[in-house]
């Protein structure tokens, strides 16, 4: 993957959450373009992002400091960047409480399986996955994907929703075009619906009441299919200019949901960035995140130039995204 695709994703997920966090508590559409007239934000306001980016940076920097691919090796430095944000002063931004949580209970010690919040899928085990697209090895992107999201959330749809974040992000940024990306990403959750990763997750099933492995993380995957038919359809059926697209795909609190919604977002005008942004943001849902996801799939499929080039100097975090985009590009010429 080329520089100009990870900055895309990186700094298109920044902008999102940049531009959609004023939004993100405002329930009333009307209210909100009536505030940002006439339609909705369009400008990132003081580049000020929220924890989605915050979290994603953490994943980022893990990443990169892991050596090799694989449960062992991972689970230190993601601790590691976990910990640093949990406490870091400027971790005030509306984090989610399951995020807290968890990493309270990672800095307590033990093993994670028994830190993790076994019943959220919230959309924070998602918002943060970008960078595990950048990982080419299919089985590794996966497990990854997986991994970093069962740390805090030990719901069976957040890992599924992590890892098909993921996915999308990688074939947006190897050329599936958006048409064919619903249809890839129902392939790919029906492939896996029964692989149940043990080599990265370990017991974590074991935790949840689930009679199986198997039966674990099929649940989670049959949730993600059924809000990628709901997106599939929404897209196919067409969409009303002015409509939310949480009506379709849900508020995007739940992971499964920021999936679906941030695509939907992107997916109805997958050439024009600036407006994916925008429909996030004119949302009653967690508008934040959604933009957050929805900037990463248009970062992925348009590369960086996608976004006005002034942003770049206005985003919070601009230095970081910068060394995190070519540290990457390095790992993947």
């Amino acid at each position: 993957m080329n520089v100009e695709k990870i900055q895309g994703v990186l700094f298109g997920a920044a902008y999102g959450d940049a531009l959609a966090a004023p939004t993100e508590f405002t329930r009333d559409l009307g209210l909100i373009r009536q505030r940002y007239a006439p339609n909705g934000p369009t400008g990132i306001h003081a580049g000020r992002v929220t924890d989605d980016t915050q979290m994603m940076l953490a994943v980022g920097r893990a990443l990169l400091d892991t050596p090799t691919l694989s449960a062992q090796a991972s689970e230190a430095p993601l601790r590691r960047e976990f910990l640093a944000w949990l406490h870091d002063p400027e971790n005030n931004r509306a984090p989610g409480m399951t995020c807290l949580r968890a990493c309270e209970g990672l800095e307590a010690g033990g093993r994670w399986q028994e830190a993790t919040v076994n019943g959220s899928k919230g959309c924070g085990a998602n918002m943060r996955a970008q960078p595990a697209g950048f990982i080419a090895d299919a089985d590794a992107r996966a497990g990854y994907a997986q991994f970093q999201a069962a740390l805090t959330h030990g719901h069976p749809t957040a890992l599924a929703a992590a890892e098909l974040t993921a996915e999308a992000i990688w074939l947006l940024a190897g050329g599936v075009s958006p048409a064919e990306l619903p249809g890839a990403l129902i392939s790919h959750a029906r492939a896996q619906r029964d692989h149940y990763r043990a080599d990265w997750l370990g017991d974590l099933w074991t935790q949840t009441g689930d009679h199986s492995a198997e039966a674990y993380i099929s649940r989670g995957w049959d949730e993600c299919l059924e809000v990628l038919a709901r997106l599939q359809n929404a897209v196919a059926s067409g969409f009303p200019e002015d409509a939310d697209p949480c009506d379709f795909t849900g508020e995007g609190w739940i992971a499964e949901e920021a999936l679906a919604t941030g695509l939907l977002c992107f997916l109805l005008t997958p050439t024009d960035a600036l407006e994916t942004l925008r429909r996030a943001a004119v949302t009653r849902g967690d508008s934040d995140s959604l933009a957050c996801l929805a900037g990463a799939f248009a970062g992925a499929h348009l590369g960086m130039e996608a976004f006005p080039a002034v942003w770049r100097g206005q985003i919070e975090y601009s230095a970081e995204l910068e060394r995190l985009s070519r540290a990457f590009a390095g790992r993947n010429p």
